[in-house]
């Protein structure tokens, strides 16, 4: 990272009722992603959190 940019290749991603996806965040570690989706997951809607690695199973590319 010699170009002074900082990398955040863990997201956490969130579904609704509807299986409707969203990107919730990028963050530079795995720990750091996962305790986020805890803390959403943990208010008890019905939304479903998880963290995925930017690049994993073609996913989580793009903007």
């Amino acid at each position: 990272m010699s170009d002074g940019t900082i990398t955040l290749p863990w997201l956490v991603i969130r579904q609704d009722d509807n299986g409707n996806r969203y990107r919730v965040g990028r963050y530079a570690t795995r720990a750091e992603a996962q305790e986020i989706a805890d803390s959403l997951d943990s208010r008890g809607h019905k939304q479903l959190y998880w963290v995925e690695q930017i690049g994993q199973n073609g996913h989580g590319g793009g903007s």
